[in-house]
């Protein structure tokens, strides 16, 4: 336990330092959509770390933290990648601009206050990736189902954010709501797979057994990442954004699409 305390600590010191460089970056630029390149970056790279380091504790084999410490560099530099070149080359995201409109001179303050939040965010993520490294098994049926989870969940985001990029692209859907492909299942998939990719690591955990406490505590991931994508910082700021700048067209879309998973109730905010 004291192994992970300190893994954990030294995870939140370094995601508190990335996030505070990424608001001074921000401020610079005057493009709040940095934040999030900065937060996913640090949050891969702290979680890679604590899953590749040993722990006395669990004499994890290191084919496992290895494969572990990869799937959170893969999900970090492929999400990292496509936001950064986003927030370069098209506005500030609507989230954002919707707050600064808002919050008017507090906007920054009230920002560097947020993105330091999501320093404990990143480190409670990176708190179920060191547990699904350290099971102290051999790579099993498990692992593989999660690896299948992780493969699937990264297709899908990659497959929403490819769709929504093409109907941006066209000139004919300018001011129109993207409809198409996934996003007429949900009107944010790519945040349902972004959820669907945190499960992978309680399903690696599940080696540990039902009985141990490590299994249940692996699950904080996925239940932060739903109640942060569907609470806080995902679809409410994004669908007021929405609505301000389609209005009835949105509310139209809101309709008939569900906010999150599919088949749910449609209008619903999950």
């Amino acid at each position: 336990m004291p192994e992970i305390v300190l893994a954990i600590g030294v995870a939140l010191l370094a995601l508190t330092a990335v996030m505070l460089a990424g608001w001074f970056l921000q401020a610079r630029l005057g493009n709040a959509g940095w934040s999030d390149v900065f937060w996913t970056f640090g949050t891969g790279l702290a979680a890679s770390l604590c899953a590749i380091i040993p722990l006395d504790s669990f004499e994890a084999p290191i084919t496992r933290r290895v494969l572990t410490a990869g799937l959170c560099a893969a999900w970090s530099v492929r999400l990292g990648l496509h936001i950064a070149l986003r927030v370069r080359h098209s506005p500030e995201d609507a989230r954002y601009r919707a707050m600064r409109e808002e919050q008017g001179e507090r906007f920054q303050r009230d920002l560097l206050g947020f993105m330091l939040v999501q320093g404990p965010v990143g480190a409670v993520l990176a708190l179920s990736v060191l547990i699904a490294a350290h099971v102290p098994r051999a790579l099993g049926v498990f692992d593989a189902a999660a690896v299948l989870i992780f493969a699937g969940a990264v297709a899908g985001e990659a497959l929403a954010d490819a769709q929504l990029t093409r109907f941006k692209a066209d000139p004919a859907n300018r001011g129109q709501v993207c409809d198409v492909g996934l996003w007429a299942w949900s009107r944010h998939p790519n945040y349902v797979f972004e959820w669907l990719m945190w499960m992978a690591y309680p399903t690696a955990a599940l080696g540990f057994g039902l009985a141990r406490p490590w299994f249940w505590t692996s699950l904080v991931a996925p239940v932060v990442m739903y109640l942060l994508l569907t609470r806080v910082s995902g679809v409410p700021p994004l669908e007021r954004a929405m609505l301000a700048s389609r209005g009835q067209l949105y509310r139209d879309y809101q309709s008939r699409v569900p906010a999150f998973f599919p088949f749910s109730r449609s209008g619903a905010s999950t």
